[in-house]
């Protein structure tokens, strides 16, 4: 799906659907983080009004979705609690800052199309709990909320794709980087699905 380079397991789909009020604790916390990103980066970059107007919309989108999900886990009886550590953003972030940078090279590519990443992971998973829910009466809530994110989050990718190619001015050169850049994706993918430290009822889990 859009530029993953390995799908996410069966594994991850049985653990999320176990504790799915855990998956729902932390994609609340993913939005408040996307959401304080997109922010960040258009308070870095003011130069590109369009940039910013673009980033802040996606930032509204973003809070938005953590409160559809809060209200979510409120009719649960469930409090959101501390945000947990995204091992799988952090390596990803990691992982663009080693990766060799040609000459003049801006670090706010990386940092969009690291955000187009997260976003295409986030797309796949949900399109997983999607399917897990098709036809389920009792999950019926949880279904209509995994469609809109999985839309969303798709437009998502779209965006930060197309604010990297802007940010650059060379897409052949953005989508060759994106490549590189979804090679380390995967990699992580398999490194956290193989340990078992890590739980999995997250979306990047």
């Amino acid at each position: 799906m859009l530029c993953l380079r390995v799908p996410t397991d069966e594994a991850w789909v049985a653990e999320a659907m176990r504790d799915v009020g855990a998956v729902l604790v932390d994609h609340a916390h993913c939005e408040i983080k996307a959401a304080a990103n997109a922010l960040s980066l258009a308070a870095r970059h003011p130069g590109d009004t369009e940039v910013v107007r673009t980033l802040t919309d996606l930032a509204r989108e973003e809070i938005e979705h953590f409160q559809r999900v809060l209200a979510v886990l409120s009719a649960r009886g469930m409090t959101l609690g501390h945000p947990p550590v995204d091992s799988y953003a952090a390596a990803l972030r990691v992982a663009a800052r080693a990766l060799p940078h040609a000459a003049g090279a801006s670090p706010l590519v990386d940092r969009l199309l690291v955000g187009a990443l997260i976003e295409a992971r986030s797309c796949e998973r949900f399109k997983l709990l999607v399917t897990a829910t098709i036809g389920e009466e009792a999950q019926r809530e949880l279904h209509a909320l995994w469609e809109d994110l999985l839309a969303s989050e798709a437009r998502h990718y779209c965006t930060f794709v197309d604010l990297a190619v802007r940010a650059d001015g060379d897409r052949s050169r953005v989508l060759a980087r994106l490549e590189l850049l979804a090679v380390e994706e995967a990699e992580i993918v398999r490194v956290l699905a193989g340990s078992n430290a890590t739980s999995r009822a997250t979306i990047h889990g």
